[in-house]
């Protein structure tokens, strides 16, 4: 490296790193960072950036940088290492650390679910930015930053406690699952996160009213909760007169008895109404003018893979990060929606062996909410690289099972010749639905 960097992101591809990364770079700060030499779909933003990215060396940690340190790295991570070598010449901040730092500076909203966040923070981002001056991080890899922002709008990570320092003005709180089987005991054990995180909230929290694990949250919290749904004697902010059709959703939203108008958005499925109400009254709670954010629902386009459309002569294909069995249900609710009457066909990628295995029978019974369902093999993390639980396993549950499918054998998603194909999975699924849409578009060149 010909320069030191006033902030070095070891890991800078993951996520939420070149999310912070495209922030601190837009505030005017000099970035670069190190990671695997893989491609990965968050590093083209970094690359238009201009932000320099490094194989893995003890040699890019100089003194005098300041280092952000992903939670994925231990101690004796080669870069990791040797800045602790020189922690006396260098300063260390954890991924988690920084973002605390630019959340003192603004009007902050954490977005918290076991489900939803990102596709939350992203809608919540996308209004705001639009409205008044707004920096956000988004966990598909979206980072904007605006030296004097009014908001900071932020994914809050439930794992391993990531979001456990972090002090919003607000959080909004989409769901509480037991998730990460690999961490968390049970739904207890996550509630409890949940509870620390929300007595670190400063003015209040938007909850999600129909889950009962937020209801039991709010008797231990110090800042006001409020509710948002679909209930109006037991939610602040409610949802009446909602209509689904093929183009998005339309409905009326209530602050208790005040009627702050119809809201239309062009997402689909339940979530994405309650999305929006959460954006909602998150705007109505810090006075945003509910004019321009009706205005600008009707213009948001989604985030990275959270239900990302493609059209390939009469197949719709749908990339979606899905990978709990709430997910997959709320993605296939989405497609009903948007293609009634078609075949919904699923290809899914079991994320790990803990969660497959802790739950085998909720997959089996979202996933026959598809029409077809074909797997892949199960992908391993870092962290698990086997366990007593394979693809075929979940397959045998499951009514609707045609079969396993990988890279190498897409040939029978070849079948559905007018379908809506449903790519979901937090791995290397895209490789497999990459190498069917090859397939696919040579299939349709040749018949054209």
């Amino acid at each position: 490296m010909d320069k030191d960097a006033s902030y070095y992101f070891i890991g800078i591809k993951g996520s939420g790193m070149s999310a912070l990364a495209l922030i601190l770079h837009d505030e005017g700060h000099y970035v670069a960072g190190s990671d695997i030499d893989e491609y990965t779909f968050t590093q083209k933003p970094l690359a238009n950036a201009g932000i320099e990215m490094y194989s893995f060396s003890a040699d890019n940690i100089k003194p005098g940088m300041t280092i952000i340190r992903g939670n994925a790295f231990t101690d004796d991570q080669v870069e990791v290492a040797a800045a602790l070598a020189l922690e006396d010449q260098v300063t260390i901040l954890s991924y988690p650390e920084m973002v605390e730092q630019i959340i003192e500076q603004y009007t902050s909203i954490g977005v918290a679910g076991a489900h939803g966040k990102t596709s939350t923070t992203g809608l919540l981002a996308h209004v705001l930015s639009r409205i008044a001056p707004t920096s956000y991080l988004i966990g598909d890899g979206t980072g904007k930053g605006i030296q004097d922002a009014r908001f900071f709008i932020f994914e809050a990570d439930e794992y391993r406690r990531h979001f456990a320092d972090y002090t919003p003005d607000y959080a909004i709180m989409t769901n509480i699952d037991f998730d990460h089987p690999d961490y968390y005991t049970g739904v207890d054990d996550v509630r409890d996160a949940f509870e620390d995180f929300g007595n670190k909230v400063k003015k209040g929290i938007l909850a999600w009213g129909d889950d009962p694990e937020l209801r039991k949250l709010a008797e231990h919290v110090k800042v006001p909760v409020h509710f948002y749904g679909g209930n109006s004697e037991t939610d602040d902010f409610y949802v009446s007169d909602v209509k689904r059709s093929t183009t998005g959703s339309t409905f009326t939203v209530f602050y208790h008895d005040q009627n702050l108008g119809s809201f239309t958005v062009p997402l689909f499925g339940r979530h994405g109404i309650l999305n929006a109400l959460a954006t909602i009254a998150i705007a109505y709670m810090e006075e945003v003018d509910m004019d321009l954010v009706r205005q600008e629902l009707l213009t948001f386009k989604g985030v990275k893979r959270r239900f990302t459309e493609k059209q390939i002569g009469p197949v719709t294909i749908i990339d979606d990060y899905a990978h709990h069995p709430s997910e997959i249900t709320a993605t296939l609710d989405a497609a009903r929606q948007k293609y009634p009457g078609r075949e919904l066909v699923a290809v899914f990628q079991p994320h790990t062996f803990s969660r497959t295995i802790a739950y085998l029978d909720d997959f089996a019974s979202s996933l026959n909410l598809a029409d077809k369902v074909y797997l892949t093999e199960i992908f391993a993390s870092a962290r698990e690289q086997a366990g007593a639980i394979s693809s075929a396993d979940l397959g045998a549950k499951i009514a609707k099972f045609n079969g396993i499918v990988s890279p190498a054998n897409v040939a029978p998603l070849l079948d559905h010749e007018d379908g809506v194909i449903i790519f979901m999975g937090a791995g290397d699924l895209q490789n497999t639905e990459f190498a069917y849409e090859k397939i696919l578009a040579n299939t349709q060149s040749n018949l054209q």
